[in-house]
């Protein structure tokens, strides 16, 4: 007998349509062959060498929205995004080894003064670095930082006569090619490009002008 899966009814073998509701009848799938004690077929066992299938992974399912007592609908809680690291902070802009070379600089104020053969007590501070001494020059219209025009009535002194280097607390002098030359503490003249060191107290001779050093400490 072949029983309708639509009303149930039971037609003779061989009918293709139900007699009780002309629905199309379905042969009943042939039952699988049992084992040798009845019960089902074993499975065919895995070729040599092949490992066992692993079981699936289950997926956990998305925890449902929850309703407050008002009605409104939360979403499923998340976890929060793990906060970003901190910036390291930006290193120092000023080096160590600047700060020592600045302190040096500024440890002390040297300045010139005329004690003879021209303005005496005038006074001519120096720049950190480069002083040049001199006379002013009207063709190039400059004026070198120690400007001994008014001190100079017989134009002994060249328009560029000597440099003083004045550079973390150490100064100097030399003669940069000048006509009538320079002298330190009354000693032989200085050779031309030969720097020689000063310390506070020394005398300066240029031309007729004798100037002094002082060096005075920054408080």
């Amino acid at each position: 007998m072949i029983k309708c899966s639509e009303c149930g009814y039971e037609n003779i073998d061989g009918l293709d349509y139900c007699d009780g509701c002309g629905a199309k009848l379905t042969a009943a799938a042939a039952p699988a062959p049992a084992g040798e004690n009845g019960g089902a077929a074993p499975s065919e066992p895995p070729a040599a060498g092949a490992s066992p299938a692993a079981p699936a992974e289950e997926i956990p399912a998305a925890p449902p929205p929850s309703e407050t007592p008002t009605g409104e609908i939360k979403p499923p809680h998340e976890t929060p995004a793990p906060a970003m690291a901190a910036e390291a902070p930006a290193a120092p802009e000023a080096s160590a080894k600047e700060a020592p070379a600045a302190a040096a600089e500024s440890s002390s104020r040297a300045k010139l003064q005329v004690v003879r053969g021209g303005r005496k007590g005038q006074e001519f501070p120096l720049e950190d670095g480069n002083n040049l001494v001199g006379r002013w020059d009207p063709e190039t219209g400059s004026f070198p930082e120690v400007d001994l025009d008014q001190d100079d009535p017989e134009a002994k002194i060249s328009r560029k006569h000597a440099l003083i280097r004045f550079e973390a607390g150490k100064i100097t002098v030399e003669d940069i090619g000048s006509l009538n030359g320079t002298y330190v503490n009354r000693q032989p003249r200085l050779m031309p490009g030969n720097p020689v060191e000063l310390k506070s107290g020394d005398e300066i001779i240029i031309g007729k002008t004798f100037l002094k050093l002082v060096v005075d400490p920054v408080s």
